[in-house]
């Protein structure tokens, strides 16, 4: 199977990048490398034949014209996108252009390309579109997110992450490409650009600095650990249904509070420092528009598919958490020049962190 990624330089897309090749597929990963961007997590697969690579941004036409003729994969994998809340709070035009222009475009180049297949290379391809559960809004202190939840974004990320899925939607029932959506709980684990909850307070906690929780810390997340999630999506290109949406959750529900104090006590074990990290835990203002909960039902793709999170919340953590201690060398460049955990998303526009260089040491609150 030959899968064109984008955005596989990113987390998430790394981790699909790493499973797809480990498992005899050809790869192109194109990847524009914005700030969040880190090929040093493609280090295990960088030398391997099967794996290629492309900088190239998904606004433009004809690069991915080029991709597609040039490689002329059997699926691909939609994975590129501007992803962090806090940032489109205070500059959302970028979400709009990457999220909503780019997977227009990508939509296009996509159709184009499977016109002109024929036969079964026809009849196997696939775009897959990979989104977050934050476009259904927030829950209350019950229920649970399915693929019928109506959509209802809270945030400039998740509305232009909501347009995005409606214009895959679109593509399927306008021009028949064969799509399949996933939508997904948090992410966490190895190679997460720390800007994200868990990564930045285990860096911050670190650099005895103070892990800060946004309101009272009773916002509750699900949470997946990233190499599941890659499982799970290679499994839904594959087996999955033409036109169908498929929810991915680890079944992990934890307030904010509650991981961070998690967090703590994996340090306290595995870098003790003399007293608990959780000293550090600090109450922030809250984060405009904040929801207050988010709980997928992974159940579709349980009982269709045969999924299942092999990481419970704890082992992964843990897993995490050794990682980053195992691994300054490639958070430091990124902590250093460009993101030192300073707050974001309180509105204040600020212009964007500037794309990396290829050959750059990179990375990447809830």
């Amino acid at each position: 199977m030959r899968v064109l990624i984008t955005g596989g330089a990113g987390f998430i897309g790394s981790a699909v990048c790493r499973h797809l090749v480990g498992a005899g597929a050809e790869v192109l990963n194109v990847d524009k490398l914005t700030y969040a961007a880190n090929l040093h997590s493609l280090a295990a697969i960088s030398d391997n034949p099967r794996y290629r690579f492309l900088r190239a941004d998904i606004c433009d036409a004809a690069a991915m014209a080029g991709a597609f003729a040039e490689f002329r994969p059997d699926a691909i994998m939609h994975l590129a996108a501007e992803s962090h809340v806090d940032r489109s709070i205070d500059a959302p035009a970028g979400f709009v252009l990457t999220n909503v222009v780019g997977t227009s475009v990508l939509l296009g180049c996509a159709r184009d390309y499977w016109m002109r297949l024929s036969g079964t290379d026809r009849d196997r391809f696939r775009f897959l579109h990979v989104s977050t559960d934050e476009v259904f809004g927030s829950l209350g202190a019950e229920g649970y997110f399915t693929e019928k939840s109506a959509y209802d974004p809270s945030s400039p990320y998740s509305a232009s992450k909501a347009a995005s899925d409606h214009l895959v939607t679109a593509w399927h029932r306008t021009y028949g490409l064969p799509v399949l959506i996933t939508n997904c709980s948090n992410n966490y684990g190895p190679c997460q650009f720390p800007e994200k909850l868990i990564p930045l307070a285990i860096l911050n906690a670190l650099e005895d600095r103070p892990i800060t929780v946004y309101g009272t810390g009773q916002n509750v997340r699900d949470w997946l650990y990233v190499e599941d999630h890659a499982a799970a999506l290679v499994l839904i290109l594959e087996r999955g249904r033409v036109g169908e949406t498929y929810n991915v959750g680890g079944r992990a529900e934890f307030t904010n509070l509650t991981v961070a104090r998690m967090i703590c006590a994996c340090l306290d074990r595995s870098k003790p420092a003399g007293r608990s990290h959780r000293r550090l835990i600090t109450l922030v203002a809250d984060r405009p528009g904040h929801d207050l909960r988010y709980a997928i039902d992974p159940a579709k793709i349980e009982t269709e598919l045969g999924w299942r999170a092999q990481e419970s919340f704890l082992s992964g953590l843990e897993k995490t958490v050794r990682w980053y201690l195992d691994n300054p060398d490639w958070w430091r460049p990124a902590r250093s020049a460009i993101y030192s955990g300073e707050r974001l998303g309180q509105g204040q526009a600020r212009p964007s962190p500037k794309p990396r260089s290829s050959g750059g040491a990179a990375s990447a609150a809830e």
